[in-house]
């Protein structure tokens, strides 16, 4: 199982970024998936999570109304689409596979890094 972040980058508050994480060892239309972040200093923050179905989604209320989660299954690819960036949204960001029930990931990739300048 893998998973690999990109698109990550620095960017102007007020400004775009389309995270792509591809998987492999897995179908995300078989598992949960999720996008994480982490800020030095602070504790991770969950984003957003999809379900294996794609029917159900989660977002945590700092990014509700700005960012988007969503997959193509053909392409096996979990995307996160950030609109509105703040400086708060400075992070590393990371996706992962969700353990079945549970919360937390049994396995997550290298992050990428999102900057935004004020």
């Amino acid at each position: 199982v893998q998973l690999q972040a990109s698109g990550g980058g620095l960017v102007q508050a007020g400004g775009s970024l389309r995270l792509s994480c591809v998987a492999s060892g897995f179908r995300l239309d078989y598992w949960a998936t999720a996008w994480f972040r982490q800020a030095p200093g602070k504790e991770r923050e969950d984003i957003s999570c999809i379900s294996s179905s794609g029917a159900s989604t989660f977002f945590r209320d700092s990014v509700k109304g700005r960012f988007t989660i969503s997959r193509d299954n053909a392409k096996n690819t979990l995307y996160l689409q950030m609109n509105s960036l703040k400086s708060e949204d400075t992070a590393v960001y990371y996706c992962g596979r969700k353990k079945p029930g549970k919360d937390d990931m049994d396995y997550w990739g290298k992050g990428t890094q999102v900057t935004v300048s004020s």
